[in-house]
């Protein structure tokens, strides 16, 4: 089988990764790519997915990020019979638009927090009434994981409402939900529902969850305190029920299902939805699982996903994200990064590139989130405490991390 995965940052770096272990796959191309993904496929620029698929005879198609998804690249390589591993874009509606999510889980009966959608500010500052601080202010659209903005009081969240509505011109306001935060994954072919695996990140950027939000500056896997009688519950309560109102509308859902969800006192409940596998949770997913993935990508893709069945690791997993100074605000790209190698050389320890170039030979900086340190372990201590060894191994003075990822568990 010969597969194109697109996109450039650690989840994609993580799927080349598993995918590139599969006694099923001939060729593997990544669309572009980076240093870390070279390593396990061809990395080549590719402006006409269409056009190369074709040409290449590429049999299945993997899109990592959201973009592509929420600009349509699912259906126009279903138009050209090319199988797709991402939903077509009024399925990627449930994370380009909250609004969309909201409309059904109020069709669905979807446990979620009470919320407003508005386009004007004047509207949007009076909803502010309907709760009490803090209030939660989301924009509408694509956001790359930042577009959301807990505000600590009412002038905070005036702002916020002000800032956002210049960014996406549409947003959500909801309830505050008391609780603790899960990632849970389920891959579909719109039919068929698989179960793929829990985490918990990391969103702040800061030590002790300070500073501002971030696209994830590490996680745990799978997610402790989230039992099995939990994730049936959110399966049963929020992810078969989006499926099947999806299916109502006329959406054959091909892809993997991102529910963020809070864990209240009254149960899951869900925060949002991602089309596409999270970054860093797909990095600890990918060392997690065990058998191969390529089988749950093709069903999903083709609608053949009934009778897949998984096998993970008994291992947990902890992951640290290298991030350049001034993330998730302005940052300087360029800077050397010395180590990689030594620290990879611990079974435990796979480092997976996000934001990374090669340039001479040396390895250098070229994101704000630029590396993924993950560790296996019998437990989250061990876990955690091989991780930041890993960590302390690489020279990069212009980078930083976290320093309590995995604690306490």
């Amino acid at each position: 089988m010969k597969i194109l995965l697109i996109g450039s940052g650690g989840r994609e770096h993580a799927l080349a990764w598993k995918i590139a272990q599969s006694q099923l796959v001939s060729r593997l191309v990544c669309a572009p790519g980076n240093p870390g993904m070279a390593k396990v496929g061809e990395c080549i620029p590719v402006d006409d997915p269409i056009a190369f698929s074709k040409e290449n005879s590429i049999d299945l198609v993997v899109v990592g990020p959201e973009q592509p998804l929420a600009e349509g690249l699912a259906d126009r390589l279903a138009e050209a019979g090319i199988p797709c591993f991402g939903p077509v874009k009024a399925g990627a509606m449930l994370e380009s638009s909250k609004a969309f999510t909201k409309e059904i889980c109020d069709e669905a009966g979807i446990p979620t927090a009470r919320y407003g959608h508005f386009t004007e500010a004047a509207l949007a500052k009076a909803f502010l009434d309907e709760f009490e601080a803090p209030f939660v202010i989301k924009a509408d659209g694509l956001a790359a994981g930042k577009g959301v903005i807990i505000a600590e009081d009412r002038q905070q969240a005036e702002k916020a409402i002000d800032d956002l509505l210049n960014i996406s011109g549409s947003l959500v306001i909801e309830e505050f939900m008391k609780g603790y935060e899960v990632s849970l994954f389920a891959v579909t072919d719109g039919e068929t529902v698989q179960r793929f695996g829990t985490a918990s990140d990391y969103k702040r950027a800061f030590d002790g969850d300070k500073g501002p939000n971030t696209g994830g500056m590490g996680c745990v896997s799978p997610a402790p305190r989230f039992t099995k009688e939990l994730e049936d519950r959110a399966m049963e309560e929020i992810v078969l029920p989006t499926v099947r109102a999806l299916k109502a509308r006329g959406v054959t859902y091909r892809g993997v299902l991102y529910a963020g969800l809070m864990v209240t006192d009254d149960g899951p409940k869900l925060v949002e939805y991602n089309c596409r596998f999270g970054d860093p949770e797909c990095q600890l997913l990918m060392r997690r699982l065990r058998s191969d993935v390529v089988p749950s990508l093709w069903g999903a893709a083709t609608g053949r996903l009934a009778g897949v069945g998984l096998d993970w690791k008994d291992e947990v997993g902890v992951l640290i994200t290298y991030a350049t100074k001034g993330y998730p605000g302005a940052y300087e790209k360029g800077s050397e990064i010395r180590g990689v190698e030594e620290a990879e050389k611990d079974d435990s320890i796979v480092i997976f590139h996000a934001g990374t170039k090669e340039e001479g030979g040396r390895l250098l900086a070229n994101g704000g989130r630029v590396l993924s340190i993950t560790a296996l372990g019998e437990d989250y201590a061990y876990a955690r405490g091989k991780a930041y060894q890993a960590a302390n191994l690489i020279d990069w003075p212009e980078g930083f991390y976290r320093k309590d990822i995995g604690e306490g568990f």
